[in-house]
């Protein structure tokens, strides 16, 4: 053999051991990913003829799989379409997948590595593939009731058990129909999704989880956590609380809604400047605390951290970095870049009703096969011990106060000792302000934490407050889940 057919023959086996190794890397490590991938023509028709697995709320599918007629054997309806939108995502054969249709989607359609015993026995016994079913931790009652109470207005619900961090509710307004991006009507689907796309109140965003707004007063309960675990302050600790705040290093000072002192004292104590949800109070504790102090709670409230992963495109909310005094007592009433989503201030009240604890949120319970054999289910986890019990118990009793004698009293429920804070967080001038309010209940037992926005209610900019307009709806879904 010659030099030139010996170097040919070495670059040869050369290639051919590089295209070895590129084959089991694929298919060992990247096979699930490109399977996953909504470009992935081929994968694509063959998962839309899989008998794909249901989406549970207890034994009632909210997603599932019915025969059809077409080039597919299967199509995906959903019975509920809006109401739960935000939490299954769409199956569409044009657009790929969203929520737990794409988070969950190799177990809804079998080709999970937890199912590979049952895609065995499929093959052996000449089955075709079929998907498991996701069961979730919603609670239909108070899903419904998350939903009806943000008719006519753009806002989202969250409610979670504060136990264990199962969510009960997720609904958000405007919502979509998920049918009509699961359509086999390329044409029909392809419009819809234009539709969809070109509609200025983003009807497909889960306001919930992926959208961060300013939480204004209902950040308040994170300040009083920190001062109350600071060991300088008590509930009944008088704080400075004029009309006007002066702050440093600026001629503009920090005020009340009502340009009034707090309660009619210049000197409140703590729990009645919650009660009255008094920003220059509150300011003047962020700038005796510091930012530091500030964020360190936050933090251990879940702000920095990306909360939770059964939904995609999960916001990570935010304190800021490293603010100045007048942006630190801005910041301590939920205002300059202080951003949190629905679901963080859920996270806040239900970690006071745990004693402090926060557990990790979830929605996701379990996922059986098609034989009804469970191969995952999960457990609650704890995230962070955001405050003492003691601590805790103290932001309880301020709470119930702003629900019983403040500015939370639309959201008192009969026979129910609720525990709550209300917000209105500020925007610009050309656009309302946020309406915010979080509470659990019974605040003795709590069974369920709820956070309401209502980002637009078509309603004066006069007229919005987190009492009048978000507090009912948290009331009509804890209702739901306590059954009353």
């Amino acid at each position: 053999m010659n030099s030139a057919i010996r170097r040919l023959a070495v670059a040869a086996i050369i290639l051919m051991l590089a295209l070895m190794a590129n084959s089991t890397y694929l298919q060992a490590f990247r096979a699930n990913e490109i399977n996953g991938r909504n470009d992935n023509n081929r994968v694509r028709d063959s998962q839309f003829s899989v008998n794909r697995g249901p989406i549970l709320i207890g034994s009632t599918p909210i997603a599932k799989s019915d025969p059809s007629n077409d080039r597919f054997k299967y199509q995906r309806k959903y019975p509920s379409g809006p109401v739960y939108a935000p939490v299954t995502g769409y199956y569409s054969y044009l657009f790929g997948r969203g929520g737990i249709e794409l988070t969950m989607n190799s177990e809804l359609n079998g080709s999970d590595p937890s199912m590979a015993f049952r895609r065995i026995i499929d093959v052996i016994s000449n089955r075709p593939q079929q998907g498991g079913s996701v069961t979730l931790t919603l609670n239909a009652a108070a899903q419904q009731a998350a939903y009806d109470g943000l008719a006519g207005k753009t806002g989202a619900v969250v409610a979670i058990e504060p136990k264990t961090g199962r969510i009960l509710a997720m609904a958000t307004r405007p919502s979509y129909d998920p049918n009509l991006l699961a359509s086999h009507d390329t044409n029909k689907v392809a419009a819809a999704w234009k539709s969809l796309n070109a509609d200025k109140n983003k009807p497909t965003s889960n306001r919930a989880v992926q959208e961060l707004y300013p939480p204004g007063s209902t950040f308040k309960l994170v300040t009083a956590a920190a001062a109350l675990s600071s060991g300088k302050y008590t509930p009944d600790t008088k704080v400075n609380s004029p009309a006007q705040l002066p702050l440093p290093q600026t001629t503009v000072p920090l005020v009340n809604e009502d340009n009034k002192n707090c309660g009619g004292s210049n000197n409140a104590t703590l729990t009645i400047a919650l009660r009255y949800s008094c920003n220059t109070a509150f300011g003047s504790v962020g700038l005796d605390l510091g930012a530091g102090a500030l964020n360190a709670q936050a933090a251990k409230f879940g702000f920095g951290s990306r909360p939770m992963i059964d939904l995609p495109g999960v916001a990570t909310s935010q304190f800021p970095g490293d603010p100045n005094e007048p942006q630190t007592a801005q910041s301590a009433i939920g205002q300059f870049d202080v951003q949190a989503t629905p679901l963080q201030m859920a996270m806040v009240a239900a970690g006071i009703a745990n004693k402090g604890e926060v557990m990790k949120p979830y929605l996701v319970q379990n996922v059986q096969t098609p034989d009804l054999k469970t191969v995952s289910e999960t457990k609650p986890e704890s995230l962070h011990q955001a405050v003492t019990p003691q601590v805790a118990s103290q932001l309880t009793a301020m709470m119930v106060d702003v629900v019983n004698n403040g500015t939370g009293k639309p959201g008192r429920i009969s026979n129910v000792q609720v525990a709550g804070k209300t917000g209105t967080a500020q925007t610009s001038k050309d656009r309302p302000p946020f309406a915010w309010f979080t509470a659990f209940a019974p605040a003795n037992d709590p069974k369920v934490a709820v956070a309401v926005l209502i980002e637009d209610a078509n309603v004066p900019r006069t007229d919005v407050a987190g009492g009048t307009l978000a507090a009912p709806i948290a009331k009509k879904v804890m209702e739901a889940v306590l059954g009353q």
